[in-house]
């Protein structure tokens, strides 16, 4: 029967020690498939069994005949084995360990990690797995449930963070978990021995985003129509284009007027309403979209996300004299059309 667990149903069921025969982790985000195949490694077998007991590949440099011949060995002096196929999306006849799957052995754990992607759910093999072992699907979160991934990541280490903060590494490193969990573990080593909370400054000397002129800080000020405060932070981004390139800022902007194109056409325009809509758990996400929705009508909305489509093409080199305007001019001009 199928096991449609989510991550941390599968994560305490293997902390303790309730392993199935067969795991399949696939899917778009590779966070989540690391985090359940390293527990696994850590979990299954003692220190002193890994060295009879433990097989790793790799899709690329292995095939399905020697999976599967691992995979029916009997353990040494342990109750079980543990044979983990890693970046199983390059194994080129990964449909063939179907014949394994079919009747795997109890004193075997096998776990398939595939990234990028999902085994075609027409054939066998993931249909087999789900009958007698664990498939799993990491999909990408949307980034509107980031703030959230790193306030909950950096609880578990005892350590805070508010929601502005949370904001500012959203913004900057957008959905990508694996490389948000490095910058957190980053900060984590950074903070002072007599500090448990990481403020805007700390990633400012870290990591280089200015807790000022940052792009939560212009999304705030393009809600508020401050022409001044998005100039003043365009400007210092034409001063460090490394830091804050152009794409990075027009994701944000998109991403606000759609999210506002939605709010501007609800009946129920409250806020609890509207942050059930977007999907927002925190008062202070909100707090943008109730202000733009007075300062912007919906055909404006509706012009300003055209007029983001046609800046990111302009900053992508589509269109006469679009190549000898620097990235930073191109926003200071969308601001001054956005907010006119």
């Amino acid at each position: 029967m199928a096991k449609e667990l989510s991550f941390q149903e599968i994560k305490g069921s293997i902390q303790l020690k309730k392993f199935m025969p067969v795991y399949l982790f696939q899917g778009e985000e590779s966070y989540y498939i690391d985090q359940l195949t390293d527990l696994l490694i850590e979990s299954v077998l003692d220190e002193s069994e890994r060295d009879f007991n433990q097989t790793i590949v790799y899709g690329l440099e292995t095939d399905a005949a020697t999976i599967i011949n691992a995979c029916r060995r009997y353990p040494m002096m342990s109750e079980r084995q543990l044979v983990v196929v890693k970046e199983a999306q390059g194994l080129k006849n990964i449909d063939d360990l179907v014949h394994y799957v079919k009747n795997p052995l109890s004193s075997t754990v096998l776990v398939i990690n595939y990234k990028y992607g999902k085994l075609d759910g027409r054939k066998k093999l993931s249909g087999e797995i789900a009958k007698v072992g664990i498939v799993f699907e990491s999909k990408k979160i949307y980034e509107n449930r980031v703030p959230d991934f790193i306030i909950s990541y950096l609880r578990e280490k005892q350590i805070g963070i508010d929601i502005p903060t949370a904001q500012i590494l959203t913004d900057y490193l957008g959905n990508d978990l694996s490389k948000i969990t490095n910058e957190l573990d980053k900060l984590s080593i950074a903070l002072p021995a007599n500090q448990k909370r990481i403020s805007a400054d700390l990633i400012e000397k870290n990591i280089g985003i200015s807790k000022d002129f940052n792009n939560y800080e212009l999304q705030k000020a393009v809600a508020y129509r401050d022409i001044l405060k998005a100039n003043r932070i365009a400007k210092y981004f034409e001063q460090n284009p490394k830091n804050n390139p152009l794409i990075l800022s027009l994701n944000v902007l998109f991403s606000f007027f759609t999210n506002l194109m939605i709010c501007q056409f609800e009946k129920d325009q409250s806020k609890a309403h509207l942050m059930q809509v977007l999907g927002f758990k925190w008062d202070l996400q909100i707090t943008d979209y109730m202000e733009a929705i007075r300062n912007y009508k919906p055909v404006k909305t509706m012009k300003n996300i055209a007029l983001i489509r046609e800046y990111d093409a302009k900053g992508k080199g589509v269109g006469s004299n679009s190549t000898s305007v620097s990235q930073g001019k191109l926003l200071i001009e969308l601001l001054y059309k956005i907010m006119h």
